[in-house]
């Protein structure tokens, strides 16, 4: 498996998502981790601006060529913007997954901030389960 990146500036989930807040706004995509184990993704599921979400709850599924995953909500709160992009190009989140992101969150509650991961507990996850 090739090396995983893990940038210093972003939070984690121990599902591989990535979150990058920017205010009460929070990003989310999937990790690279995520992406070079599911390979060629071939089809993104997005979901609908405006809805309201909970931590855990399944925002979009990823197809590949190998499998179909879902994506889980890192926060409470609501969607305000999805990435578009994806649904014509969903390989962009192989090409490059911390650009590649694909919901914005309206973060309802900031507490839960302090439940993400950061890159080193994260690096921890990936470790245990690349052996």
């Amino acid at each position: 498996m090739s090396e995983v990146n893990i940038p210093e500036n972003l939070r984690y989930t121990e599902t591989h998502e990535w979150v990058k807040v920017d205010g009460n706004v929070a990003a989310v995509g999937i990790t690279d981790f995520a992406q070079q184990q599911m390979t060629d993704i071939v089809y993104v599921e997005l979901p609908e601006v405006g809805r309201e979400i909970s931590k855990g709850d399944v925002i979009a599924t990823i197809e590949s060529v190998k499998s179909a995953e879902d994506v889980y909500s890192p926060l409470t709160g609501k969607i305000v913007e999805v990435n578009e992009e994806l649904s014509s190009t969903p390989e962009k989140i192989n090409e490059s997954p911390y650009e590649a992101w694909i919901v914005k969150i309206e973060i309802s509650n900031p507490d839960e901030l302090n439940s993400l991961l950061d890159a080193s507990a994260y690096r921890e996850v990936v470790e245990k389960e690349s052996h």
